[in-house]
C-alpha cells in the first residue's frame, strides 16, 4: 500500500512534469514566431468581399443583448453581404428585448433575423447547427453574448480566407473588465497565457488550435465536412476544431486582432465556467484522442501536443492526487529509504515550477515596457493565479472525471454581468442561487492540509512547503469566495423579490 502511494505520487509529477515540458515548447515556438517576419494580408475592396453570415447564439441575455445587438449592427461591410441571425433560446424577458432591438435594425435596412428554434436541442451547438442550415453566408463568425468586437472585424479576418485551406480564423480574446477586482485580474493573467504563447505556440508550430467558441470566423464548406456541430460534449468548439484539423483544414491565429470580452466577476460563476471548459475538454478526450493517435500524416511533434492539448485539463487531476497524497507520503518516506530514487524524482516538480513561472512571465511581459513594474504585478499575480487554481482542483478534477466515465449534464451557462457604476454584481437574476455538495467539501481540504503543513514542519520536509502553502491559501480564497458570493447574491435576490 505505501509503495503504491509513493508510485502514483510519482507519476503525478511526472505527468505534470511532461506537460510543463510542452509548455516549454510552446514557448520557444512563441519567441520564435515573433523574430519572424509577418507576411502581409491584402485588403479585399468591398466588390471583392464574400458574404458573411453572423451568429449570436443567446440564451437568457437580459443584461448584455441590446449591447451585443447594437455593437454587431455597427459593424463596417456592405449591408448586401452582411446577414445577422440572433439565435435566441431565451426563455425568459431578454426575448422581448431582443426582438424590439432585431425589428429596430430592420426597420434601418439591415438583414438581421430574430430566429427561435421549435425545441431548445443540443445547447448551443444545436442553435449553431440550426443557424448554419439556413444561413446564406460563405462565411460564419460567431459571438458570445458578452463580445463587442471591433467594427472592422470582418474585414481584419476575411483576407485570410484566400488560402482556399484555411477553414478558420480565430482573434484573442480581451477583457473589459480584467481591473474589476483581483479575481478578474488573476482570471485574465491566467487566460492572456492561453491566447498568448498556446494558441501562437500552437499555429506557429503547425500543431493544432482550437477555435476557442467564440470571437472567431468559419468556412461553411469546413463546418460541412468536418461533421457539422454536434451537441454530445459541452465544448463543440474544441470537438469541431479537431474534427476539422483532423479533415486537413488550417487553422490562422490572430493575436494582433483583439475581441473585448467580459470575464466572471464571482467565484460561483467562474466555477460553472471552470466546469464547462474542463469536462467537455475530457469528453474531447475520448471523442477525439484515439482519432489523432491512428491519424496518418501527423507529425509525432503534433500528435504529443495534441494529445497534451486535449489532456489539459486532467492536469487538475494529478494536482489533486499530489495534494491529497502530499501527507501519507511525508509519513512513509523514513519507512521506505530503498525508494530513495523515487523521491529525488520529486525536483522534476519543483523545475516544473520555474518552467511555469517563466511561461507566464512571458506572456505578462513579452514586449511591454517598464519591466520593473510588470515583474511587481507578476510576483502578486502569479502566486496568486496558482493558488486559486489549485484552490479549484477538487472542482475541476470531479469534472474531468465525469467527462471520462460519459456521465452527461446541462450545458451551463456562465451569467454575464454587463457592470458600469450604476449597476452591480449581486444584483444579476442569474447568479447562482445554491451552492453544491462539493463546495462543503473545501473546507475539510483546507484543514487536512494544514495539518499536512504542520507534519512538513514536524518532519523537515520543507521541499513540500509550497505547495501545501498554495493549497492552504488556495482553497482559503475559493471557499470563502463561494460562500461569501452566494450570500450576496442570495440576499439581495430575496430583498429584491420581496421589494
Amino acid at each position: 500500500m505505501k509503495v503504491a502511494i509513493l508510485l502514483i505520487f510519482t507519476l503525478s509529477i511526472c505527468f505534470i512534469f511532461i506537460y510543463s515540458l510542452i509548455q516549454l515548447s510552446l514557448i520557444i515556438n512563441y519567441l520564435r514566431d515573433k523574430k519572424r517576419q509577418k507576411k502581409a494580408v491584402s485588403e479585399l475592396s468591398d466588390e471583392e468581399l464574400p458574404v458573411v453570415t453572423i451568429q449570436l447564439p443567446l440564451f437568457n441575455e437580459l443584461y448584455v443583448v441590446e449591447r451585443l445587438i447594437d455593437c454587431i449592427c455597427a459593424f463596417d461591410y456592405p449591408k448586401d453581404k452582411l446577414e445577422i441571425q440572433v439565435l435566441d433560446d431565451s426563455d425568459d424577458e431578454s426575448f422581448e428585448i431582443a426582438a424590439r432591438k432585431v425589428h429596430f435594425y430592420q426597420l434601418q435596412g439591415i438583414d438581421i433575423q430574430h430566429v427561435k428554434r421549435p425545441e431548445r436541442i443540443g445547447y448551443k451547438a444545436g442553435a449553431l447547427a440550426y443557424g448554419t442550415e439556413i444561413c446564406k453566408g460563405e462565411f460564419i463568425a460567431i459571438f458570445d453574448a458578452d463580445f463587442l468586437p471591433e467594427p472592422d472585424f470582418l474585414r481584419k479576418t476575411i483576407p485570410h480566407f484566400a488560402d482556399p485551406k484555411i477553414g478558420v480564423v480565430q482573434s484573442k480574446w480581451e477583457y473589459a473588465n480584467a481591473d474589476y477586482s483581483f479575481l478578474t485580474k488573476v482570471q485574465a493573467f491566467g487566460l492572456n497565457a492561453h491566447f498568448t504563447i498556446e494558441q501562437v505556440g500552437r499555429n506557429a508550430g503547425d500543431h493544432f488550435i482550437n477555435f476557442n467558441g467564440t470571437a472567431g470566423i468559419w468556412r461553411k464548406t469546413c463546418i460541412a465536412d468536418a461533421g457539422g456541430w454536434q451537441s454530445d460534449t459541452i465544448t463543440e468548439d474544441l470537438d469541431l476544431s479537431y474534427r476539422a484539423q483532423l479533415k486537413g483544414w488550417k487553422f490562422q491565429y490572430l493575436e494582433e486582432l483583439g475581441s473585448p470580452s467580459e470575464l466572471p466577476v464571482e467565484m460561483n460563476a467562474l466555477k460553472a465556467q471552470q466546469y464547462r471548459w474542463t469536462k467537455g475538454a475530457a469528453e474531447c478526450v475520448g471523442k477525439n484522442l484515439p482519432k489523432v493517435i491512428r491519424a496518418k500524416g501527423l507529425s509525432i511533434r503534433t500528435k504529443l501536443h495534441a494529445t497534451f492539448h486535449l489532456m489539459n485539463s486532467s492536469v487538475f487531476v494529478f494536482i489533486l492526487l499530489l495534494s491529497l497524497l502530499s501527507m501519507p507520503v511525508i509519513a512513509i518516506k523514513p519507512e521506505l529509504a530503498e525508494y530513495i530514487f523515487l523521491y529525488k524524482l520529486s525536483a522534476f516538480f519543483m523545475l516544473s515550477w520555474f518552467i511555469l513561472a517563466a511561461f507566464y512571465w512571458i506572456s505578462h511581459s513579452y514586449g511591454k515596457q517598464d519591466k520593473g513594474k510588470l515583474l511587481l504585478q507578476f510576483l502578486v499575480q502569479f502566486p496568486l493565479f496558482l493558488s486559486i487554481s489549485m484552490g479549484l482542483a477538487l472542482h475541476n478534477s470531479i469534472a474531468v472525471i465525469e467527462g471520462w466515465i460519459g456521465r452527461k449534464t446541462p450545458f451551463v451557462r456562465t451569467p454575464k454581468f454587463n457592470l458600469n457604476e450604476n449597476t452591480s454584481w449581486e444584483e444579476n437574476k442569474y447568479n447562482v442561487k445554491k451552492i453544491g455538495l462539493l463546495t462543503y467539501f473545501e473546507p475539510a481540504l483546507l484543514i487536512y492540509f494544514i495539518f499536512t503543513f504542520n507534519e512538513c514542519i514536524n518532519y523537515g520536509d520543507f521541499g513540500m512547503m509550497p505547495m501545501v502553502g498554495f493549497l492552504i491559501i488556495g482553497y482559503s480564497i475559493v471557499f470563502y469566495s463561494s460562500i461569501a458570493h452566494w450570500k450576496k447574491s442570495t440576499k439581495t435576490f430575496t430583498h429584491g423579490q420581496t421589494a
